[in-house]
């Protein structure tokens, strides 16, 4: 009987551990535009504002790597597909209020991706998803608790696409300009307060469909531009978490000096940092220039100096082990630029510049854009030194974040330092998104057909491992066209101090945690 009493106390321990009460402090890199998800292209939104909604589904919260394996039940309570894959239906959770007390039903469901696919009279102001939905035909219900989505063809990774922290569920009742700045939502927490520049405040859900959570009373998110300033205060214990992959491999030697006891962790997010160029805009509409500006990247340097040699040299697809879908090593290091001969890729790059009338007394003067934080100025001010080899001569501009997306939507911008996060690893976001013709955010206007057929091939395949070789085709061919050069793939900290207690960092996407629900911190 002792023996008994004693493995009751064992298993059931970890739930004594838990604690109720509290505020959640963390440091937030800038003011974002709106706090609308689906109206924005960063997690400056995302990070904060994945509390406040629900998903249909969702991928388990504490499972590092995003798979289709990890994929849980969230508003919905089960979903199934019809034999020809071109049906997915959800059973819905009944129960559940929106924030202002509405009921959530099926209608909700429906009224979110038909504006999401376009097939709705009331549409966002910016549509940043719209190229994942291409394929949905229509959404239909049967009463409050049943949603099916109907598509044009088979496409087996709509259920990873709908796991996104990028794919909340909105309310039917409340336009999206009000979205923008006072969300309603079902999750464990609601908004309080925004204040642009200053601070995002959230507080508990009492009424949350999940009984007992969340924890937390509150999470404060202070908005702090300066990444210096904010790691000063996580040392003075002014902060309990870093904004999300903001501490560079390089200044984790800083944040563990100043908190020796904080857990720093170092992982991938999933963000490429790219070359973007508008290949609408001469001269840069020639290919043979984009082909020379590709050839002069020197990916080592960048990957030394930014991370230390941590970081990854990758295509479009996150490399491994994180990553599901990138290329092997051996098929990434033949493509052109990604050699170890750097000295060589530039003597051929020179010569395609001169053989355009471009020298070394005759530079190509150009703006490189680039987002007013960190992770996008750094490597910028790098690329504005290797372009000189193709004979560029660069002035970076800078972007408040406000103004950026913006920008790079109206394609306002002859060449750009980018950072492009993966709101899933999944072939059909990041092609999708960002590389099919006539795509929002195809930034850089690339579009081949051939490559568009290709992505709709491998969209449709249901065996996973043709599949797999299908995207690594695609992937190979868009290194070659230079459609968005990936100069690396970042790993950076996120960093908390040991209160802390039952939050997960996910591997291979930025976008897909946050959620905090059963996150606590220790008295």
């Amino acid at each position: 009987m002792r023996m008994l009493m004693l493995l009751t106390l064992f298993l059931t321990a970890p739930a004594f551990a838990q604690q109720s009460g509290g505020t959640l402090r963390i440091m937030h890199r800038d003011s974002p535009a709106s706090l609308s998800i689906h109206e924005e292209g960063t997690n400056s939104v995302s990070t904060p504002m994945n509390s406040v909604f629900n998903n249909l589904v969702i991928y388990d919260q504490h499972k590092p790597q995003n798979s289709m394996a990890t994929i849980v039940p969230d508003l919905a309570t089960s979903w199934s597909w019809n034999e020809a894959h071109t049906e997915l239906t959800f059973k819905l959770r009944e129960g559940v209020r929106w924030h202002d007390g509405k009921p959530f039903t099926a209608a909700d469901v429906k009224c979110t991706w038909d504006m999401l696919s376009g097939h709705s009279e009331t549409k966002f102001r910016v549509n940043f998803r719209e190229g994942w939905y291409k394929n949905l035909a229509s959404v239909t219900t049967e009463g409050d608790f049943q949603a099916t989505f109907h598509l044009t063809r088979p496409q087996p990774a709509l259920i990873a696409l709908l796991a996104s922290g990028y794919s909340p569920v909105y309310p039917c009742h409340v336009p999206p300009n009000t979205m923008r700045t006072k969300p309603i939502g079902t999750g464990p927490f609601k908004l309080a307060e925004f204040k642009a520049n200053e601070s995002i405040k959230l507080v508990r859900n009492p009424d949350y469909w999940k009984k007992g959570l969340p924890y937390l009373d509150a999470i404060e998110f202070t908005i702090i531009p300066n990444r210096a300033t904010a790691i000063l205060a996580f040392g003075a214990d002014k902060f309990d978490v870093t904004f999300p992959w903001e501490i560079t491999i390089p200044l984790v030697k800083d944040v563990k000096a100043a908190a020796p006891n904080a857990i720093c962790e170092i992982a991938s997010s999933n963000v490429s940092t790219n070359l973007l160029v508008n290949s609408a805009r001469p001269p840069f509409d020639n290919p043979e220039i984009r082909r020379a500006m590709a050839l002069v990247l020197d990916r080592k340097t960048f990957i030394d100096i930014l991370s230390e040699g941590r970081n990854d040299a990758g295509g479009a697809m996150l490399p491994p082990p994180e990553g599901i879908w990138g290329m092997p090593k051996e098929m990434l290091a033949s493509l052109p630029g990604y050699g170890e001969d750097v000295e060589r890729n530039r003597t051929e790059a020179q010569k395609i510049m001169r053989g355009l009338g471009y020298g070394p007394d005759n530079r190509l003067p150009v703006k490189v854009s680039t987002r007013n934080i960190s992770p996008y100025k750094d490597p910028a001010v790098i690329l504005l030194d290797q372009l000189k080899y193709a004979y560029i001569e660069s002035e970076l501009e800078v972007v408040e974040t406000a103004n950026w997306f913006p920008k790079i939507f109206r394609k306002d911008f002859s060449i750009a330092s980018n950072l492009t996060g993966s709101g899933v690893d999944d072939p059909d976001q990041q092609f999708f998104e960002n590389y099919a013709c006539g795509s929002k955010r195809n930034f850089s206007s690339y579009c081949n057909p051939a490559v568009d057929a290709l992505i709709a091939q491998q969209s449709a395949e249901i065996d996973q491992e043709k599949r797999k070789h299908l995207v690594w085709e695609i992937d190979r061919k868009l290194q070659e066209d230079g459609a968005r050069p990936i100069i690396f793939h970042g790993r950076s900290a996120t960093c908390w101090h040991p209160r802390v207690k039952n939050m997960t960092i996910m591997v291979n996407s930025i976008y897909n945690g946050w959620r905090f629900e059963d996150t606590w911190l220790a008295k």
